[in-house]
């Protein structure tokens, strides 16, 4: 009898063990295939996408393509084992490609390849994203300027008219009540005339200076013609590369950095011409795509199917379009990676841009209002744990969001040194 308990024992135990293992392990599934993207956007996005072919094959589906899951798993950690035994499968796809991937044996650990495959397991194709308050999306804000230039200019003959109609007016009632008649001042010796003009003329030169003034180093709009033809809309739309693979100083610091021409080579080196739709300037002038990629290859003192050596190459000079004043702090860290902001929200549509332009005014107000609208993200977000009163606030339900002017973003220290 004591013997039987014993095995009940073992077997309730047993089972209590595997519905346990079976819940954590859903778990750890989801948390390692969230750690898997973040990985294959920091190791792979240089050569690979989920949907669409780049250096290397697209990987929506790769997990299928390979029969043992062993071998995916080694491939992606330690390729060159696989070649050396000659494996079918990886001998095709290094024929293919004609490059051999990356050995990460000393920089992914086990567990993070296993993170990788399943994030590459479950992937499933994105619905198109849903419009960003501010963006380019549907027609664009019309400047009423003009307008209220010509009904000002009408308003004033009005009030010219009536000026003269209420001096006639006045001479008849004077003839009427037999009242001598003086003789009336000519337009340009009136003073009351002349102290108008001079008023209005004053307030149309302040506000133009004022409006230029203000305007100075804002170019919105701003469009220049750049040393090469460099599509987002090719790079960052159709083939989806991550915006931070290139301008990485956007999650470390003030700057985004323009990408090197290293950066540049990692996917060049093997893409040699473009064969992508027809490429077309702002004013519909056609672009050769194969052509600017050669003016890559100058700057990178390159020649295809040499071995190339990085430091003989040069920088391109690239025509800077965002710009800001010197006594204006702006730190892309803090927006991209605290404040959780969407490159679109500054920037427009950058994904559908061939030739990029200055989108939003970079204005003061522009910055303040933007404060003044956006909800600050307390979930899950270290950066903000110091307001825990804000915190208190949601979960009393006193109010319903917090934005970034309750806590502190339109003090002038912010962003004026």
């Amino acid at each position: 009898m004591t013997h039987n308990r014993k095995i009940a024992s073992k077997l309730t135990i047993g089972f209590f063990g595997f519905f346990i293992f079976l819940f954590v392990g859903g778990n750890i599934h989801a948390q390692n295939a969230a750690n898997g993207e973040t990985l294959f956007k920091a190791n792979c996005t240089s050569c690979h996408a989920m949907e669409t072919q780049l250096t290397g094959p697209a990987l929506m589906g790769a997990y299928s393509r390979w029969k043992d899951p062993k071998k995916l798993h080694l491939w992606i950690k330690h390729n060159p084992a696989l070649l050396a035994a000659k494996d079918p499968y990886a001998t095709s796809l290094y024929a293919q490609y004609k490059s051999s991937m990356t050995d990460f044996n000393s920089i992914l650990s086990d567990a993070d390849v296993d993170d990788i495959i399943a994030y590459i397991k479950g992937y499933t194709p994105k619905a198109p994203a849903a419009p960003i308050p501010g963006s380019t999306t549907g027609e664009p804000e019309s400047d009423n300027t003009l307008l209220y230039g010509i009904l000002t200019l009408i308003l004033a003959v009005v009030a010219f008219v009536l000026l003269q109609v209420n001096a006639n007016l006045k001479k008849l009632a004077d003839d009427k009540d037999g009242i001598p008649a003086q003789e009336p001042v000519p337009f340009w010796k009136n003073k009351a005339y002349i102290a108008f003009v001079i008023v209005i003329l004053f307030l149309v030169s302040g506000y133009m200076t004022v409006s230029g003034a203000m305007g100075l180093g804002r170019t919105q709009n701003f469009q220049p013609k750049q040393p090469i033809f460099y599509s987002h809309k090719v790079h960052a739309g159709i083939n989806q590369i991550n915006c931070m693979y290139c301008h990485i100083g956007t999650y470390q610091g003030k700057q985004a950095t323009v990408p090197s021409v290293n950066i540049c080579m990692n996917c060049h080196m093997a893409i040699k011409e473009y064969k992508g739709a027809q490429l077309y300037t702002a004013e519909g002038e056609e672009v050769n795509g194969t052509a600017e990629i050669q003016k890559l290859y100058k700057y990178a003192n390159y020649t295809p199917g040499q071995v190339w050596d990085a430091k003989t190459a040069k920088p391109i000079e690239w025509i800077r379009i965002h710009n800001l004043p010197d006594h204006v702090y702006f730190n892309h860290s803090q927006h991209v990676v605290a404040g959780k902001v969407q490159c679109q929200t500054c920037h427009g549509e950058i994904q559908n841009m061939d030739e990029v332009k200055q989108f939003a005014p970079l204005s003061m107000g522009w910055c303040i209002n933007c404060h003044r609208t956006t909800k600050v993200n307390f979930k899950d977000n270290g950066f903000y744990s110091i307001y825990e009163k804000f915190q208190d606030r949601l979960k009393n339900n006193p109010t319903d969001s917090i934005t970034v002017e309750d806590i502190g973003g339109t003090e002038c220290q912010k962003c004026h040194y």
